[in-house]
């Protein structure tokens, strides 16, 4: 009767700090060469992909002379920038973190698919914005509380209808169940029965070829695991954070968040503060 869906979210040697040293033995000048174009990374990071390899010239696509200008725009203030900061090459699909002169991490970074999404009238465009953003807030072990673009994905890859559950709504199906919440919590009641059952968590709401989306601030529209272990919010739904799809570092497949690795994430929790710039382009 019912058809489940599991969530599918979707640097040698020159004046270098000790820290640093340490970081780049452990990486490949060939890693660090097919990153990193001299002429395009900021300050320190330049210097040092010169010297590892000839670098590899990054071929970067722009939709239009308006989009290459953003770009040309956010990456001058980027490198006009100073003081401790994070800076983000999002076509490069590398994060650096630097103080002052001296870059701290390097990391490859998973960035937007720049897709777009058509459904009911609304379009959704999945980038990663240009421009400077601040951490305005960190945590450890993250909750994802899914938009309506998630469930319009996974209705249209699966072709199914679309429809919102509204909290206490009673939604009768073809078999006679009735479909609808309590507290917070969706769940069903058998024909012939009054108990509530409540559906399993990890699953999507599926009945009659239909995808329900469940109410905002129910157990269902919070999926944890999405994120990773560490998150830090640049608003705007904009976020860094882990992922537990790592092959997906270093491409273009995030709806707008910058996914990193594990590893890499932790680093950021532990030594990047809150107030800390971002600048992306």
């Amino acid at each position: 009767m019912r058809r489940a869906l599991r969530l599918f979210i979707g640097l040698t040697f020159l004046a270098i700090p000790a820290s640093l040293r340490a970081q780049l033995s452990a990486q490949s000048a060939d890693t660090l060469a097919v990153a990193m174009d001299s002429a395009d990374e900021p300050g320190l990071v330049r210097s040092i992909a010169s010297k590892i390899a000839a670098p590899v010239r990054f071929v970067r696509n722009f939709r239009s002379g308006s989009d290459r200008a953003g770009y040309a725009e956010a990456r001058a203030v980027a490198e006009r920038a100073t003081g401790y900061r994070v800076v983000v090459d999002i076509g490069a699909h590398r994060l650096y973190v630097i103080d002052g002169s001296d870059t701290l991490r390097s990391a490859p970074v998973a960035t937007a698919s720049n897709a777009t999404l058509h459904y009911g009238g609304k379009t959704w465009r999945f980038k990663t914005p240009r421009g400077v953003r601040t951490v305005l807030a960190k945590d450890t072990e993250p909750t994802w509380n899914p938009p309506e673009w998630h469930y319009v994905e996974v209705a249209t890859e699966n072709g199914l209808a679309l429809r919102y559950l509204a909290r206490g709504q009673v939604v009768r199906l073809r078999d006679g169940t009735r479909l609808t919440t309590r507290g917070d919590e969706v769940g069903i009641i058998q024909p012939g029965e009054t108990s509530f059952v409540p559906l399993a968590l990890d699953e999507h709401i599926v009945f009659d070829n239909t995808l329900f989306i469940p109410p905002e601030g129910t157990k269902h529209r919070s999926v944890p695991g999405e994120l990773g272990h560490y998150r830090l919010k640049l608003g705007d739904g904009y976020q860094i954070h882990g992922t537990p799809f790592q092959k997906s570092i270093g491409t273009s497949a995030s709806h707008g968040c910058i996914r990193m690795t594990d590893e890499d994430i932790e680093w950021m929790y532990r030594n990047v503060p809150v107030g800390t710039k971002v600048y992306l382009y």
